[in-house]
């Protein structure tokens, strides 16, 4: 670990902090002072600050480093569920357990992993070689549809459309509780949670905008079964959000209840529709994907209809 300090000159003032902390240490990329920005890590004045802050003359800054290590993502013979395939991307249902790319304690077994295996060379290079073809995640926990770029046409219109938020992006899950209302809407900015970096929470500062729309399929007096569509795809969003109104997703031992249902090992929640335009000639497509028979299993225990 690395530890940096520095008072801003004249030299510096009115610039964005992600540009001058690039200038000032050269041996990291924006994007990568743009992470660590985002985690909450960079402080000013002591005080964490967002990306787009603009510093003054005199403001100290001062964030840690993690070193770096390389990590090398090796292909392995994993079974893929595809659901669509061209020349110019993927569309995969990832099951629950599978970690998307390899990280620290998850080199290996990665949906990354399978996809150097099927793909070979062919999967964009623009989130380097940990994250080859990569446009978007859904957590280990989650299952669902991801979609894969093979090269780095399709990457960058594919991620445009995400920064644009018109990809059609519709959840399953069980959340607990009952609702009285049948459908609405959750409005509410997240970010890091200041007590614990590794969480996300509601939060008016350093946070981006997030909107979750829900509608109740079924419900008993313990659970709900329900339909989410995401306006905005934040890190957790459906999690969060399901969680601040009192309705957290059945399974989730992070935002869930303490004494929450142990027996699903993992969250009740599913990537189960995703609709882009192809980024080569335009035309709307849309797939979906069935819950799988755990999530099943727990709707039928509860005399929830699918």
């Amino acid at each position: 670990m690395s530890d940096f300090f520095f008072r801003i000159d004249s030299d510096f003032a009115g610039e964005r902090i992600d540009k001058t902390l690039s200038d000032l240490c050269s041996d990291f990329t924006r994007s990568h002072i743009q992470h660590i920005i985002d985690d909450g890590e960079v402080r000013v004045n002591g005080k964490p600050v967002s990306k787009s802050f603009r510093v003054s003359i005199g403001d100290e800054i001062s964030f840690s480093m993690p070193e770096l290590k390389t990590i090398e993502a090796k292909p392995e013979n994993i079974p893929l569920d595809i659901i669509y395939e061209d020349d110019d991307l993927l569309v995969v249902n990832k099951p629950r357990g599978m970690v998307v790319h390899p990280a620290a304690g998850n080199y290996d077994g990665t949906l990354v992993n399978a996809l150097l295996y099927h793909c070979g060379s062919s999967l964009s290079g623009i989130n380097g070689v940990i994250r080859p073809g990569i446009v978007h995640r859904i957590d280990k926990n989650t299952s669902g549809l991801l979609i894969v770029a093979k090269n780095d046409f399709a990457h960058e219109k594919l991620a445009a459309q995400i920064k644009e938020h018109s990809f059609t992006r519709q959840y399953r899950a069980v959340v607990h509780g009952h609702f009285k209302e049948l459908s609405g809407t959750v409005n509410a900015p997240i970010g890091r949670n200041p007590n614990d970096r590794k969480k996300m929470c509601v939060i008016y500062q350093n946070s981006k905008d997030a909107v979750s729309h829900y509608e109740v399929i079924d419900q008993n007096e313990k659970f709900a079964y329900i339909k989410v569509t995401l306006e905005t795809g934040r890190t957790h969003q459906i999690r969060v959000h399901m969680a601040y109104i009192g309705h957290p997703v059945a399974g989730d031992n992070i935002y869930g209840p303490k004494n929450g249902v142990t027996s699903l090992n993992g969250q009740c929640l599913h990537a189960g529709l995703i609709g882009f335009k192809h980024p080569r000639d335009g035309r709307y497509l849309e797939f979906s994907a069935d819950v799988p028979d755990y999530f099943k299993d727990f709707l039928k225990k509860q005399n929830l209809s699918e």
